[in-house]
């Protein structure tokens, strides 16, 4: 059987993406917007990971960056309120906002925005 450990995330630019996900919350040092390859670690140790695309095609060959939404990461907050309040600070620092808070129907607080590489990124609280 083998396990999920890493989502891998290929970024134009390292500094622009880190940055974004800085916003999230994500804890990553400032030296890691010159690196190739970066990775946050969660408590469980599930990991993140991002890499450039002169990476990928240094790796891969003929590597090619892919059109359309491929991925969806999907970040829990505390509270429905936290989820408008982290829309609005990511809509402000820049960003693109793709779906503006809303009440789902399967009970939670939603927001979706996109990260400097177009990738969807939802936002979401249990409806209290």
């Amino acid at each position: 059987m083998a396990i999920p450990d890493l989502i891998g995330i290929v970024v134009q630019n390292m500094a622009d993406s880190l940055a974004f996900y800085r916003l999230l919350g994500l804890s990553l040092p400032p030296e890691a917007d010159q690196e190739a390859h970066v990775e946050w670690h969660t408590p469980g140790g599930f990991r993140i990971a991002w890499d450039t695309q002169a990476l990928m095609a240094s790796i891969h060959g003929e590597w090619q960056p892919p059109v359309g939404h491929r991925m969806v990461l999907a970040f829990r907050c505390d509270t429905p309120a936290a989820v408008d309040d982290l829309y609005q600070k990511i809509v402000a620092a820049g960003y693109k906002g793709y779906k503006p808070p809303w009440d789902a129907f399967w009970g939670q607080r939603y927001a979706v925005v996109q990260d400097p590489d177009g990738n969807l990124i939802d936002l979401f609280a249990p409806l209290e």
